[in-house]
């Protein structure tokens, strides 16, 4: 069967219920000029996203956003008609999950505290329901005594006559010093619990075939001792596996492939194939406790469960910047060859699929692309565009985007990816935006992205460089920056612009650095370790005081020893709590050193970098006579995730940038 793309009636529909529930608002793209979109089209939230398929395959729920305000949209893909348009403000909508057929659980986060927890800020998930039967939205867990309506797990939804239950993790102050396992009535939201969880349980599998957890871990944070433990026949937890890891927790992912076994990503050289490499994720019997590693012909990233049965259905990976998948099962693996084949000039990824396999979701972005959303119908025989993510941009106002390579100093391969100016065919001598990712345990990926589209939108070329540290190629590249913030993590990033320069393809004299979160220090970092490199910096959310963060998440643990402090040791390169050698890697102690200025942005609920670290920094430069500017963005987050204060972080940066490193 040969799957034909088609004119989107899916299109037309979803514009449809877009626009009646938010006037002005339209789901295709517009057609470009040549005058670059403003940036508050780079700066607002997509304007669909989340996109679910029912388990028939025969409703799609996905959110639509203007503004600040979010809506759950339902559509009927068999009657081509809006079935619901519910309104959810201002929330910050994280996920949705289809409950049968007429049920959608919606997840949203809010930064809260919770004594109770000892807890003083953190970013905490809610849940809510909505019935398509009679348009009610219960929240979850509110009408229980004693529960902090907060979900600290998961959900797995376990079917039921009639309804679906959901089990998650939530606290009691009925059952306090204990985060327990409750089942929760999505009719009523009203939780009790289904099994206890003691302080050191930090992981769990239910099977929602036989109804009941099947395997759990420990964690003692001091010592590092993780255990796990599965369920036998007679109700018992037994050990099968004790190891010690104090950074690199494993983690319990779900149920193998036949529902006999647990998923387990570990650390576990001992089972490293014949040539040495650790596949990283495996199933573990339930009544035998034999490892198997899972090897679906490539080394996995990404591992991919059934949403009905939990059970591990297929693995991915991204591989010559292009998303691969392997599924076990045939009518998967039909389903996302036929996608693929379908979309031959594009880089999809599947986001959701119907319980049969004959309807999917995929995504793609690129050169020329600023998000599209695809269903694809394999019964039909047909791929229909569904809607943009960034209806404001067209396809030829988003720049092109090309995988790049070069050797670092000491010979390290680095790759990245540069986006240059849209309708420059042969770039030379442009002025040029390092961006660097957070993490610093992440990478960048082929696609759109809107700070890279906003900045070269601009004028200016864009670098994003896969330093060392960063994930995706391999173990030992990730180990290699290992004790390298401030260091050879900071030179790959100037290293990649001696390259550009070499090709010519950049003026090294118009250099600027901009960076969020772990990206935020390494900004701050150039003008103060790495000198002599850029004109300018941009940090948002960034740290500056490597000791003060470090010290921060043991006061947060309330103990010195704990799997996050090490992690931060480990990378920056500490020996222990309060080591005064990360001063000599803190922009903040290095101020007077700083030679270019510095755009400082935070927002004021970052709960993963404090306000603080910017405020710090910038009163450093201050002392120190150097020219720097600090935006405090009210009601934000560390992920940006208001369309207002996305905007003025973009409008500070961009002017920040003309001011300091003009593209003319």
């Amino acid at each position: 069967m040969t799957v034909r793309r088609v004119a989107s009636l899916f299109r037309m529909l979803v514009a449809v219920a877009m626009l009646s529930a938010l006037p002005g608002l339209a789901a295709a793209q517009t057609v470009s000029t040549n005058t670059p979109p403003p940036l508050a089209a780079y700066g607002a939230l997509p304007s669909l996203e989340l996109l679910q398929l029912s388990p028939s395959g025969q409703r799609l729920a996905f959110i639509s956003v203007a503004g600040e305000q979010r809506r759950l949209i339902l559509l009927d893909l068999t009657a081509l008609a809006p079935v619901a348009n519910v309104g959810v403000g201002e929330a910050k909508v994280r996920e949705l999950q289809w409950l049968g057929e007429d049920r959608v659980l919606i997840i949203t986060t809010e930064t809260r505290s919770a004594r109770n927890l000892g807890i003083e800020d953190a970013e905490f998930a809610a849940g809510q329901v909505y019935h398509l039967a009679d348009g009610r939205v219960v929240p979850l867990l509110t009408t229980t005594r004693g529960m902090f309506p907060a979900l600290l797990s998961p959900v797995t939804v376990v079917p039921g006559d009639g309804r679906p239950d959901l089990v998650v993790r939530a606290f009691s102050s009925e059952r306090p010093q204990r985060v327990d396992l409750y089942r929760v009535d999505p009719d009523t939201g009203r939780a009790r619990v289904t099994d206890t969880m003691f302080p050191e349980t930090n992981d769990f599998v239910f099977d929602p075939v036989s109804d009941r957890t099947v395997a759990r871990s420990e964690y003692q944070g001091r010592t590092g001792d993780w255990t796990l433990l599965i369920r036998n026949d007679g109700g018992a937890f037994r050990e099968v596996w004790k190891t010690t890891a104090p950074i690199d927790l494993p983690a319990l992912l779900g149920l193998g492939v036949n529902g006999d076994s647990v998923v387990v990503a570990a650390d576990r050289p001992d089972l490293a194939s014949a040539d040495g490499e650790d596949a990283g994720f495996f199933e573990v019997n339930l009544a035998t406790g034999e490892w198997q590693s899972i090897r679906p012909g490539f080394f996995p990233q990404s591992l991919w469960f059934h949403p009905a049965t939990g059970r591990l259905i297929g693995a991915g990976r991204l591989d010559d910047d292009r998303q691969i998948y392997a599924f076990v099962d045939a009518d998967a693996q039909t389903l996302w060859e036929r996608g693929k084949a379908a979309l031959p000039d594009a880089a999809p990824v599947l986001i959701s699929w119907s319980e049969d396999f004959q309807r999917a979701i995929l995504f793609t972005s690129g050169t020329g692309d600023s998000g599209t959303y695809y269903l694809l119908d394999l019964t039909a025989g047909t791929m229909s565009a569904i809607g943009a993510a960034y209806q404001e941009i067209g396809a030829d106002q988003v720049a092109p985007i090309r995988p790049v390579s070069y050797a670092a100093a000491d010979g390290l391969e680095i790759h990245g990816y540069l986006t240059t100016p849209p309708g420059i065919d042969d770039p030379k001598g442009l002025p040029l935006v390092v961006l660097v990712h957070g993490g610093p345990a992440s990478r960048d990926v082929p696609g759109f992205d809107w700070w890279a589209q906003a900045i070269a939108s601009r004028g200016y070329a864009v670098l994003q460089a896969n330093f060392r540290g960063s994930t995706g190629y391999g173990d030992a590249f990730l180990e290699a920056g290992y004790g390298e913030w401030g260091r050879k993590m900071q030179t790959d990033l100037s290293d990649g612009v001696r390259w550009l320069a070499d090709q010519g393809v950049i003026d090294p004299e118009r250099v600027c650095v901009v960076g969020g979160s772990y990206g935020g220090y390494a900004a701050m970092a150039g003008p103060t370790l790495d000198t002599g490199v850029y004109r300018c910096a941009v940090s948002v959310n960034g740290v500056s005081d490597l000791r003060r963060m470090v010290d921060r998440e043991a006061r947060r643990r309330a103990e010195d020893e704990n799997a996050a402090v090490r992690y931060w040791n480990r990378f920056m390169g500490a020996e222990r709590l309060g080591d005064r050698s990360l001063d000599e890697r803190s922009p903040v102690r290095l101020a007077a050193q700083a030679d270019a200025p510095m755009l400082l942005i935070h927002g004021r609920d970052d709960t993963v970098v404090p306000v603080e670290q910017s405020r710090l920094m910038a009163q450093a430069l201050r002392r120190a006579g150097k020219p720097v500017e600090l935006i405090e963005l009210d009601g934000e987050d560390h992920w940006l995730s208001r369309s207002d204060t996305r905007l003025t972080m973009l409008t500070a940066m961009i002017d920040f940038l003309l001011e300091h490193n003009p593209p003319d």
